[in-house]
C-alpha cells in the first residue's frame, strides 16, 4: 500500500507540473515528500492523491493539491522564513510549507475548530515535522505572540484582509488570502510596503470555506 501511495503521489505531482501549477524545484520537492494520505481522514484516504478538495469533518475540507501548489508558489516561500498559516485543517498545507522553509524556519498554523487542531497536531508529530506548531484559536486575529512573519497564508475566504494580519507582517512581507463572499472569492496576494501601504495582486477566482472569528464572517 505504501508503494501504491508513492506512485499515486508521483503521478499527481507530474500532472501538476505539466499543467503549470508547480513551477519551482522547491515546491516539487516539498510536495513529492509530504505524505498527503496521512493528513486526511481514513474514509477518504484512497482519494488522497486525487486533485480535488476532500472533506475532513466539521464542515471543512482539505484544499485540492493544485491549489496548495499554487499558493506556496505564489507566496515565494524561502528557506529559514517564519510563516503564519490560517485555516490549518489537518496539517497538510503546513507540512508542505515546513518542507520549504527547512529546519531553520518555523510554521505557526492556526485552526479554529478544536477537533481538527488536535488531529493536525497528532499528524504533524507522527510525520516528524518539528518546525510546525499547531494552535487552536481565532486565526482572523493572527498570532501576535510570534509576530512578525515573513509570509502569511490564509486558506479561508474573508470579507477583507484582516488588519491584524497586515500588522503582523514584516516590511516587504507577503500575504495570500481569498477575499470575497462566503461562497466565492478572489485570491489576493498582498505585499507590505513602507508606511504600511499594501500592494495587491488579483490571482483569480477561488472558492474556500469562510474564515471564522472576529475579522471573518
Amino acid at each position: 500500500m505504501k508503494k501504491d501511495f508513492g506512485k499515486k503521489r508521483d503521478n499527481l505531482i507530474d500532472n501538476l507540473i505539466r499543467k503549470g501549477y508547480i513551477e519551482s524545484k522547491s515546491v516539487e520537492k516539498a510536495m513529492r515528500k509530504v505524505p498527503r494520505h496521512k493528513f486526511v481522514p481514513k474514509k477518504v484516504k484512497s482519494r488522497a492523491y486525487v486533485d480535488s478538495p476532500q472533506p475532513i469533518g466539521e464542515g471543512q475540507t482539505i484544499s485540492a493539491p493544485h491549489m496548495v501548489a499554487m499558493m506556496v508558489e505564489k507566496l515565494d516561500i524561502e528557506e529559514g522564513q517564519k510563516v503564519l498559516e490560517i485555516g490549518g485543517g489537518m496539517g497538510y498545507h503546513a507540512a508542505v510549507i515546513a518542507e520549504m522553509i527547512g529546519e531553520k524556519g518555523k510554521v505557526y498554523s492556526i485552526e479554529y475548530v478544536s477537533n481538527l487542531a488536535e488531529s493536525a497536531q497528532k499528524r504533524i508529530k507522527d510525520t516528524g515535522y518539528h518546525n510546525v506548531q499547531i494552535i487552536q484559536g481565532d486565526g482572523s486575529s493572527g498570532y501576535e505572540k510570534r509576530a512578525p512573519y515573513h509570509r502569511i497564508s490564509v486558506a479561508c475566504g474573508a470579507p477583507s484582509i484582516p488588519s491584524p494580519l497586515i500588522d503582523q507582517l514584516v516590511l516587504e512581507g507577503k500575504i495570500l488570502i481569498p477575499i470575497g463572499s462566503k461562497f466565492f472569492q478572489k485570491l489576493i496576494k498582498a505585499t507590505k510596503r513602507k508606511e504600511n501601504k499594501i500592494e495587491k495582486e488579483n490571482l483569480g477566482g477561488v472558492r474556500f470555506v469562510p474564515l471564522k472569528g472576529k475579522h471573518g464572517f
